[in-house]
């Protein structure tokens, strides 16, 4: 999320960033965040001015009725009626407005950092750094040929029961992925200092805002409704009667103020009626339908694609102390994730590469502002000591500004070596968000003797993904005979076992 008044005042700031990343016409989306900014302001200012005077003449008139000037007095109810009803307009106009501006900030991806290259695609990524070097003789297999050939991967039987990208996983190499997320586990927790957190796998549209994969990227992810429409529509239909009982009150109370001024009865009843049809009409029609979508929306629930969103919605809505930030706050998480991939048709559909739900096991970090950058540089090291101890090629690429995720302010990709494709592919994304999640999810912290409280820093990463890394080492440590090679740090994890495949 965006901070209005840092637009407000470097507009021209946000008219660049955007731009660089890919944003058409960011002048124009920045002149109407802009407009939007001052019809709010305009409308609350409204608002307020006509609050402070009504409270003003609701004041004056028991001064005027125990005068008893009740001509003053009948001027002061007709200038309070008056005022409710440029309260209402403005209000009307705040609520429009504000979740207009909301909703076009909230689509706004974050501002690169400094030294984010330009560049539009993967095309402009820049490589920092390679380690190992990569396999270009013996045999290249494909992951996927090879366990079928072991008849250990087996898609075949995924797909009847589940549709393209799953995979079924058996015996050894079933044993070698679960060694692989252990190990990883491990070595995040005992080694690299970060808390192991088993969170929830089923999560809220908030949590799902926080972090950034709603409202922009609802296409690429599961979710499960636990009331249907046919019960949202019952319960918002007896919510929608308590709206209209409370105009019928309303109505009623109205009728007997008017009654007791002295009107008419025939022309309060009318004009009492026709104002009741109106508002009814109109309440009726806008509540039933938010009461609907708010039953639906209570009780759905996102199955996360990583648990960057799980972890990091952990200090949402807190206020931190500078002590609880003295060292990053750091936890680690190995859950599946799932990913509808809506945007990937036709890449990798064979094989583990990009599957619809698969292991993770991701860092995430909370930091003071002033300490992200440094452990983003740590949390990147943590995933590439991983690939070190597996001895798995891999590089360091910068993403450039086109490249990187709506969230991220800098990105650090791991690209390990695959043999078969004779390329580096991605196995982990190391991300530094700024206070962007933060600020969706309000997650601040207060320094020591500060009154005011400052958004944290958030960053998260990759560490690694499992089923990626167990893509690699089939690769990378394919034998002449069809046979996988464990990596030595994996075998107390295999019981010893010192290949997949063998008898």
């Amino acid at each position: 999320m965006h901070d209005i008044r840092a637009i407000r005042e470097n507009p021209q700031v946000y008219v660049a960033g955007w731009s660089s990343r890919g944003v058409e016409e960011a002048d124009g989306l920045v002149a109407r965040i802009l407009e939007l900014d001052a019809e709010l302001r305009h409308a609350q200012t409204t608002g307020q001015d006509a609050l402070a005077k009504r409270n003003a003449a609701s004041k004056l008139i028991g001064a005027a009725m125990g005068r008893k000037d009740m001509a003053e007095a009948d001027r002061l109810k007709a200038e309070v009626e008056a005022l409710k009803g440029d309260i209402a307009a403005a209000a009307e106009v705040e609520a429009k407005v504000g979740k207009e501006l909301r909703d076009l900030l909230a689509a706004q991806k974050n501002l690169a950092a400094e030294d984010v290259p330009d560049g539009e695609d993967e095309a402009g990524n820049v490589e920092v750094s390679t380690w190992g070097e990569p396999r270009r003789t013996g045999p290249a297999k494909d992951h996927a040929d090879l366990g079928e050939a072991l008849g250990l991967l087996d898609f075949e039987a995924a797909a009847k029961m589940s549709g393209a990208r799953f995979a079924v996983l058996k015996g050894q190499l079933a044993r070698l992925e679960r060694a692989v997320g252990q190990f990883m586990l491990d070595m995040q927790t005992d080694q690299h200092g970060y808390l192991e957190v088993n969170p929830p796998y089923l999560v809220r549209d908030d949590a799902m805002f926080g972090t950034g994969q709603l409202p922009k990227f609802e296409e690429d992810l599961f979710k499960a409704t636990f009331l249907d429409k046919d019960a949202a529509y019952a319960i918002a239909s007896d919510r929608t009667k308590v709206v209209e009982q409370h105009l019928i009150d309303k109505a009623y109370a109205e009728v007997d103020r008017l009654v007791s001024s002295g009107a008419q009865v025939a022309d309060v009843l009318m004009a009492s009626y026709e104002e009741l049809q109106s508002e009814l009409k109109n309440a009726w029609a806008f509540n039933y339908f938010d009461a609907v979508e708010a039953e639906l929306a209570k009780e759905r629930r996102y199955l996360i694609p990583t648990a960057e969103v799980s972890l990091t919605n952990l200090v949402r809505e807190t206020i931190l102390s500078e002590d609880e930030l003295a060292t990053p706050m750091r936890m680690t998480a190995l859950t599946p994730c799932f990913r509808a991939e809506a945007g990937s048709a036709g890449r990798d559909t064979r094989g583990l590469i990009r599957q619809h739900q698969f292991s993770k096991v991701e860092m995430v970090s909370i930091t003071r502002p002033e300490d992200s950058d440094a452990e983003h540089e740590r949390m990147t090291g943590c995933a590439e000591a991983v690939l070190k101890a597996l001895e798995l090629p891999f590089r360091r690429m910068l993403l450039c500004k086109g490249d990187m995720g709506f969230s991220a302010q800098k990105t650090f990709d791991l690209e390990v070596w695959l043999p078969s494709q004779g390329t580096y592919r991605e196995i982990s994304s190391c991300s530094n968000c700024g206070d962007f999640q933060a600020r969706r999810m309000d997650a601040r912290f207060k320094r020591a003797g500060e009154k005011k409280t400052e958004f944290v820093h958030t960053l998260n990463g990759s560490g690694l993904a499992v089923g990626r890394t167990l893509v690699a080492i089939m690769e990378n440590y394919q034998q002449e005979d069809g046979r996988i090679a464990v990596p030595a740090v994996l075998r107390p994890y295999m019981g010893g076992l010192e290949f997949v495949g063998a008898a």
